[in-house]
């Protein structure tokens, strides 16, 4: 199992938990003691899953921002600013442009759900188990921006390094527990939303907001490589074809930071200053989330109208400027972007548990092409810096 792809794992774990909450219907014994506690079986898994989610978020977000925040404070490249500024400034754009693409689209086809798929559990745990954070989810992402702005500016790095150390055990629980049984988890919900006889419902906003999700990573590649054409006075839109190795081995690994070798590659063919993609395409892999953020935003909305719940810009707003702080710190595994963006859905949408958890199964079950989006942005966004620091140099 471990051998085949997260993407073949998580349709796996959809498919089964379809069919094992179906079974109800199709034999007759929904009723049954046998069939009930089956269904409670995997929701007590999914609660205790969700639990130790809830404990492990506030640590993702204190662990990865501050080391993100202190390393990039840390960097003194002439080209570091304009990277950082086209990466954060095309990302809150991409947010912004898919939630009002999204309010006009979306309400004609996600109506809220019959008996609220995202509230209620008629199938309960066996047992429950309350683990509460170390602190809050706001307060991490303060704590965690003073410290990394604090430690930027330290010439020591050994108070650095114990957090270095804290990320590395951060992601070795990510990669070696919470990625391994996120297919199991998607199972349980899938099998108690087939069981109350949601899944029709549930199904269809899935295929929504994931069709509609793809056209627009796909249309925000188009723009990115159309600025770098205005920005360049050259038509980069034949860039593509170089960057298209990187788009499809994103697709396989679901980690911008595994596809660094080929994106530099593809930099290098698209004739990109040795230097500059050096520092440009390792730096973008960790800062530029706009196919995260596509996801995310749409996603959340997409969620919210299905629980009877209006996306305002007010409340979308905010949480798209700190969605493109947080992405900078997402860590390089996949699923980083929705771990780390999680805390913010939390607190700043009002997601409930079970929200969270669909969340978590769309964009999941969407990273490859989310990291895909990412990658091949990162080729314009080389681009565009390429090509200032060349008039530069030519000044």
């Amino acid at each position: 199992m471990k051998q085949l792809g997260l993407l073949i794992r998580l349709i796996i774990g959809i498919i089964a938990g379809i069919l094992i909450g179906m079974c109800g219907q199709w034999f007759g014994i929904a009723d049954t003691a046998f069939f009930v506690t089956i269904i409670r079986l995997l929701a007590t898994f999914t609660s205790l899953f969700s639990t130790f989610l809830s404990f492990m978020i506030p640590l993702i977000i204190l662990s990865f921002i501050t080391v993100g925040m202190a390393e990039l404070g840390k960097k003194a490249n002439r080209l570091f600013g304009l990277t950082l500024l086209l990466a954060y400034g095309t990302t809150v754009i991409s947010g912004l442009l898919t939630f009002f693409i999204g309010k006009a689209v979306l309400p004609g086809l996600i109506q809220p759900i019959t008996g609220d798929v995202l509230e209620s559990n008629a199938f309960e745990p066996l047992f429950t188990i309350t683990v509460d954070p170390i602190f809050g989810v706001m307060t991490a992402l303060v704590f965690a921006f003073v410290l990394g702005i604090g430690m930027a500016n330290l010439k020591g790095d050994s108070l650095l390094n114990v957090f270095r150390d804290l990320q590395k055990i951060v992601t070795g629980v990510l990669s070696r527990i919470i990625i391994p049984l996120i297919p199991i988890h998607i199972a349980g919900l899938f099998a108690n939303i087939a069981a109350e006889g949601r899944l029709a419902a549930t199904v269809k906003m899935f295929a929504s907001l994931y069709a509609i999700i793809i056209v627009l990573q796909l249309l925000y590649i188009l723009s990115q490589f159309g600025l770098a054409s205005i920005v360049c006075r050259k038509n980069h839109f034949k860039s593509m074809k170089n960057a298209a190795p990187a788009y499809f081995t994103a697709l396989g690994t679901q980690s911008s930071a595994s596809t660094i070798p080929i994106a530099l590659n593809c930099a290098y063919n698209n004739n990109i200053n040795n230097d500059v993609a050096d520092f440009v395409v390792p730096l973008c892999a960790t800062i530029n989330l706009n196919g995260d953020t596509i996801c995310l935003v749409l996603g959340s909305m997409g969620i919210m109208l299905a629980s009877g719940m209006n996306p305002t810009f007010a409340m979308f707003a905010p949480f798209v400027f700190m969605l493109g702080v947080t992405m900078v710190a997402a860590p390089g595994v996949p699923g980083g972007g929705v771990m780390s963006a999680l805390g913010l859905i939390t607190s700043m949408l009002g997601f409930t548990d079970p929200m969270q958890q669909l969340i978590i199964a769309l964009h999941f079950s969407q990273d490859s092409f989310g990291t895909a989006t990412n990658v091949t942005g990162d080729q314009a966004i080389a681009l565009i810096v390429d090509k200032v620091d060349r008039s530069a140099s030519e000044k």
